[in-house]
């Protein structure tokens, strides 16, 4: 018989939501369609601003 292993990616969904929060404050973009764009191109975003 075979073991099921499981395993818990709480850790890296967490750190994606904490970096697309910290992209909508430290871009100050309003939540609703920059913010939710955000979503997907957070990291877009960050290097428009730091470049």
């Amino acid at each position: 018989m075979e073991k099921i292993k499981i395993q818990n990616q709480t850790l890296s969904c967490g750190t994606w939501v904490i970096g697309w929060l910290f992209t909508l404050g430290f871009l100050q973009l309003e939540f609703f369609w920059k913010g939710v764009f955000a979503i997907v191109l957070w990291p877009y975003y960050l290097g428009i601003a730091l470049s």
